[in-house]
């Protein structure tokens, strides 16, 4: 996988510069920060949905379209593909490969203070009943 994320993004560098009228990916670099946000969380959301209707096939898809936008993406950020690979690693390391490092543990990561969930306010079910039309 490492290798054809690799090639991709050796593809997406190689056009970077060209034509924006006859490269999808130019045009889409050219757009800016915010437009390849976007486009990538589309694809993730349309994977998202894709999966909840058990539908493989599509997510197959889908999943193609979101690695492309996040290769997109980590190019105009100056992320290479290595960085992310290192960071794995040493997530691998530190918690096993499957887990996700929490973010207080990120060094350098904002520390933030959750505040407890307000509670839903509790209404009685009777209070909520409409009169029964005649």
């Amino acid at each position: 996988m490492a290798d054809s994320v690799a090639r991709l993004y050796d593809a997406v560098i190689a056009v970077r510069g060209t034509d924006p009228t006859k490269s999808r990916t130019a045009r889409l670099l050219r757009s800016g920060r915010a437009k390849m946000a976007k486009k990538l969380a589309e694809e993730a959301v349309e994977v998202v949905i894709d999966a909840m209707h058990g539908q493989t096939e599509a997510v197959v898809r889908e999943s193609a379209d979101l690695l492309y936008n996040l290769v997109v993406l980590w190019v105009h950020a100056g992320v290479h593909p290595d960085d992310v690979w290192g960071e794995m690693r040493r997530r691998e390391k530190m918690f096993g490969i499957a887990e996700k490092l929490p973010k207080d543990m990120v060094p350098g990561a904002p520390r933030r203070k959750v505040a407890p969930k307000a509670l839903p306010k509790v209404v009685p079910l009777e209070a909520r009943r409409l009169p029964k039309r005649r």
